[in-house]
């Protein structure tokens, strides 16, 4: 397959200067199937709460399986953007204190958030509001892969260069909090996949959106990401081109 080069303006282009409408815009949206499979682990269908929902992109997906769902986060921001459905209702509220009546959930999610919680608080409070048997879901996507000609060249930025400015807790997405404490009845996921068709520009406006980026701005290293948008670019070709890209989804599930 010939590669076509980009042209002089994509190379030089400010990909990580996105404004904050990039958040919303770009960030993968997890599959209709993962909430299918949550759905089908629960005991009964009354309610689910999804804690630390966001813009509630994952609480939306349980709304068809349950006959309520409700959406809790700290961030007033997050909840005045979240689309409701007629079965859904948001709320302003911590991971460590939920408004919700004891023994009424039947699963409790937290998607690309507990690495945030205070834990121990949390899953107590999760226990005190499931019904018997209820479910515990914590969910992340890991680290992307590309393209094999684009791979090598994304995963040495991730690891090595804009790796020093992620925030700590970050490094338990990674591992799909494979080493945080988990005092439940542990089951074991199916394998899962975000995947996801984009050109150049939608991939870049993606990155722009890490804290990470931003950090490494803060820090006055925009050289590294300017290396790495116009390396990238060069490797991708035409910037219309849309290429795959794959995200794992990690879980561990308990009841």
């Amino acid at each position: 397959m010939s590669i076509m080069p980009t042209t002089p303006s994509d190379q030089n282009k400010n990909w990580f200067d996105q404004g904050g409408k990039a958040y919303a815009r770009f960030r993968p949206e997890y599959p209709p199937e993962l909430a299918t499979f949550l759905a089908s682990l629960a005991p009964d269908k009354t309610l689910a709460v999804d804690v630390g929902c966001g813009t509630g992109q994952l609480t939306q997906l349980l709304a068809p399986h349950f006959e309520h769902v409700m959406g809790l986060d700290p961030s007033t921001d997050q909840i005045n953007n979240a689309t409701a459905l007629n079965n859904m209702e948001y709320r302003c509220a911590a991971a460590e204190q939920l408004p919700v009546a004891d023994a009424s959930t039947a699963l409790v999610t937290a998607a690309q958030a507990a690495h945030w919680f205070d834990l121990p608080r949390f899953y107590a409070e999760a226990r005190h509001i499931m019904v018997p048997d209820g479910i515990v879901a914590l969910v992340s996507y890991g680290v992307l892969d590309l393209e094999p000609q684009l791979n090598e060249r994304f995963q040495h930025f991730y690891w090595h260069e804009i790796g020093p400015y992620w925030p700590p807790e970050r490094k338990l997405v990674d591992t799909g909090y494979a080493t945080i404490d988990f005092p439940f009845e542990e089951i074991t996921p199916p394998a899962m996949h975000i995947r996801l068709n984009w050109n150049l520009a939608e991939f870049l406006g993606y990155v722009s959106t890490w804290s990470a980026i931003r950090s490494a701005r803060e820090a006055g290293r925009e050289d590294v990401l300017q290396k790495f948008a116009s390396e990238l670019s060069a490797l991708w070709g035409d910037p219309e081109t849309r290429r795959t890209i794959s995200w794992p989804i990690n879980m561990r599930l308990g009841k």
